[in-house]
């Protein structure tokens, strides 16, 4: 069984993104059209500003987060991960951690020590690291622990089919996993077809 992917809103805000970035790509103007993805990212800019000042949230970053390693290119939030990763065509690897937990920390090093991994998830991922969860249910289809993997499919379905080795935490992966984490990433680069 696969889930789509929300946004935080509870809406479809995603989705509606990325139609407006392909509308984006089909605009004539005195300068070249802009492409799907730079429209989509100016206007997911102004949306996520919009929310903020709504929520009277200063709009100021709360500081670098620390991630799973520095060598490719990490996504904001997981508005930002869903909507570049329907546009880029590759799938979202969300790693959901607490900095101040023992096993995630475990697992961060082992990961970053993977090169086939850090390979992978160069070239074919669009990488979310999360210490808050998001609102999206999706996100935690078996419950609340850290850390935990998920795959999200350019299409916005929830790959709940790619799954650890443990019974009881089924997106759990510990330091000695990163073989199966390694077999579970080539099953995500193998997009869903979900044309009829």
């Amino acid at each position: 069984m696969l889930y789509f992917a929300r946004g935080n809103t509870g809406e479809d805000k995603s989705r509606r993104l990325l139609l407006l970035a392909v509308e984006g790509s089909q605009r004539k103007g005195s300068d070249a059209p802009l492409g799907p993805a730079r429209f989509a990212h100016r206007h997911l800019c102004r949306c996520r500003g919009a929310n903020q000042k709504e929520s009277g949230e200063s709009g100021e970053s709360q500081g670098p987060v620390k991630r799973m390693g520095e060598k490719y290119t990490w996504v904001k939030d997981y508005e930002e991960g869903l909507l570049n990763s329907a546009v880029i065509k590759k799938p979202l690897m969300v790693i959901h951690h607490r900095e101040d937990c023992p096993h995630s920390e475990a697992l961060k090093k082992a990961f970053v020590a993977e090169k086939n991994i850090q390979k992978m998830a160069k070239l074919n991922f669009i990488m979310l690291n999360l210490v808050e969860e998001p609102e999206d249910e999706n996100m935690s289809p078996d419950g609340f622990y850290v850390p935990r993997i998920l795959f999200v499919d350019p299409s916005m379905r929830v790959r709940i089919n790619i799954v650890g080795k443990y019974n009881n935490r089924l997106y759990a992966y510990e330091p000695d996993d990163m073989e199966i984490l390694a077999q579970n990433m080539k099953k995500a680069k193998v997009l869903l077809h979900t044309e009829l």
